[in-house]
């Protein structure tokens, strides 16, 4: 019972770690190149995301916590269902350095295309499991939804600089 808060607390801190890290190496990135981009009227403000992001991370880090407990630790049962959120935790980190750090929107779009797919199969995967871990993804891919959409729209309104063209 002692150790318990310990593993509570990592697997909710987890996610968080990568999203720190995304935003540490880019934040110089969001402040200059993002906000030239052509965005949509119903774009978040900026501000919102950090907030937004603190409160998802720590849901879906909750949640992968409830489900390694029911599963009991590491084991062969949770191989498919922690695997699908390792997966789309990675992919979850990846787009940051895809969309600000290397300004690959077209990349960017791709990751996140998957990101939606692996999200989804780990709330599907998750629910015959736990259904309170299950539902703490829902505000995930609902944000997931917007951020798929406005990464399409910016993706779409912003065209991408070809080598030796001038802006």
């Amino acid at each position: 019972q002692g150790r318990m808060w310990a593993y509570t607390v990592g697997f909710t801190v987890l996610p968080h770690v990568g999203g720190f890290l995304g935003w540490f190496i880019n934040r110089k990135a969001v402040t200059v190149w993002y906000e030239k981009l052509k965005k949509p009227s119903w774009c978040p403000p900026r501000k919102m995301f950090p907030v937004a992001w603190t409160v998802l991370y720590t849901g879906m880090g909750y949640a992968s916590y409830l489900i390694w407990n029911d599963l009991g630790g590491c084991s062969s049962k949770a191989i498919v269902p922690l695997g699908l959120y390792g997966a789309q935790l990675a992919l979850n980190w990846a787009w940051p350095p895809l969309f600000f750090g290397a300004r690959n929107l077209k990349m960017a779009l791709i990751d996140i295309l998957c990101l939606d797919v692996l999200a989804t199969g780990t709330m599907c995967s998750w629910y015959r499991i736990n259904k309170i871990a299950a539902l703490l993804m829902v505000p995930y891919l609902g944000w997931l939804a917007m951020a798929t959409c406005l990464t399409i729209r910016i993706w779409k309104d912003n065209p991408e600089q070809k080598p030796g063209k001038s802006e």
